[in-house]
């Protein structure tokens, strides 16, 4: 609501505070000291109150027992019950999900180039790693290479980017049996040294004052086997029919879901976690209210021009090795030939311009038009990140040959 940003949280560059807006005034609950004074000036200029976060309570009570007696407040769906209380229980509050929730998730066009800004920065660092982790696997032979510490070298690869605040969550660095686990955190002495003859999984992102990314990549340094290969282009298909998906206004993440599962569905694969969630603006890298997935809250709201949203179907074999491709995605408007009852049709851009292994793709599982995206999609990606990368560096090197067009069959 007031566009602040802050450092209580890890990984999230929000605070701890308590706003309440009335018909007249808008009161910010916050310990002070955390407030710059640029930040004091600006919201003294627009008429914020601010108040100590410990007398949001007492001063809640008080102004709702001053207002007339038929007033309720407006609460967001999760409202703690000692906020509740405080306000004098269910029958003084409306509860609904907080508009300031939807206004959000609907970047403008200043954050929408900060997203494009930022994953272009962000996909440098990472075509660095890349290039960085198959010189160490397979020219060096290097097998003393934990999961902890190529995540740490990924980190100290962004933190040198303009405009880096810091990681937007844990990297999920994991190898063969590791990347079945779908939330893993490799810990420093527990976690295992990468192996070249394994699927590698990384989940990875990292703050920018301009925006905030989330992009997985699973890599195989050595020779996968079939089912590894169509495990992950059936993976791609998926994230390819979302990424190309144009649908009606009102459609809801809910319903795009089964795109991503398709090609999986029809070997007999699925995956356990949801296709995609919203991402922040320099703020969480999760928001909500919109998403893709089978959870029926997904029904709830419709996408919308403006919305971000991450696009990551994946597959897990138990104790073998994990897949999963995930760009960020923002919806936008799109002209069709047709406008079946005026309703205006979207689809999607894609922010994250990282590459996809080709060497993991099986070309023959591969539709003349998903054939295309992919080889267009990576023009697109030499295109923005190459001029990025040092003239004959590895990492240039590793992304002309990791962009090629998949061959001729």
């Amino acid at each position: 609501l007031l566009n602040l940003r802050g450092s209580d949280i890890s990984y999230n560059p929000v605070f701890f505070a308590y706003v309440l807006v009335t018909k007249s005034d808008v009161y910010l609950f916050v310990d002070e000291r955390k407030l710059e004074d640029a930040a004091k000036a600006s919201l003294q200029t627009v008429g914020v109150k601010i108040r100590p976060y410990e007398c949001s309570f007492e001063d809640l009570t008080r102004l709702v027992q001053e207002a007339p007696e038929n007033e309720k407040l407006w609460v967001d769906s999760r409202c703690s019950l000692a906020l509740q209380d405080a306000i004098g229980g269910p029958n003084k509050i409306e509860e609904a999900r907080s508009p300031v929730q939807t206004a959000k998730a609907i970047k403008n066009a200043t954050e929408i180039q900060g997203f494009r800004d930022c994953h272009i920065r962000d996909a440098s660092a990472l075509c660095e790693y890349f290039a960085w982790l198959e010189e160490e696997l397979v020219e060096k032979g290097n097998k003393s290479l934990s999961e902890v510490d190529a995540a740490d070298k990924l980190e100290a690869l962004r933190s040198k980017l303009p405009m880096f605040m810091g990681l937007s969550f844990d990297t999920i660095s994991s190898t063969g049996a590791n990347g079945s686990v779908i939330h893993y955190q490799p810990e420093r002495d527990t976690c295992m040294m990468i192996d070249v003859n394994k699927l590698y999984l990384c989940d990875s992102g990292a703050q920018y004052l301009d925006g905030t990314t989330d992009v997985t990549r699973t890599m195989h340094f050595g020779t996968p086997s079939e089912f590894e290969r169509e495990a992950f282009t059936r993976v791609l298909k998926g994230h390819i029919q979302i990424d190309m998906a144009v649908f009606p206004r009102g459609t809801t993440g809910y319903v795009l879901d089964c795109l991503a599962r398709a090609a999986l569905w029809k070997a007999g694969l699925d995956f356990r976690h949801g296709t995609g969630h919203g991402v922040g603006s320099f703020l969480n890298v999760h928001e909500g209210p919109q998403g893709i997935g089978t959870r029926i809250a997904f029904n709830d709201t419709a996408l919308e021009a403006g919305m971000t949203v991450s696009d990551e179907p994946g597959y897990y074999e138990d104790g073998e090795f994990g897949i999963r491709i995930e760009n960020i995605l923002v919806a936008r408007e799109v002209d069709t030939k047709k406008n079946f009852g005026g309703r205006g049709y979207l689809g999607f851009e894609h922010l994250t311009v990282v590459p996809i292994q080709t060497r993991l793709v099986d070309p023959s599982l591969l539709t003349p038009e998903e054939r295309a995206w992919l080889d267009a999609y990576h023009r697109e990606v030499f295109e923005k990140v190459s001029p990025l990368l040092a003239p004959g560096s590895r990492a240039l090197t590793w992304l002309e040959r990791e962009t090629r067009p998949l061959p001729v069959a």
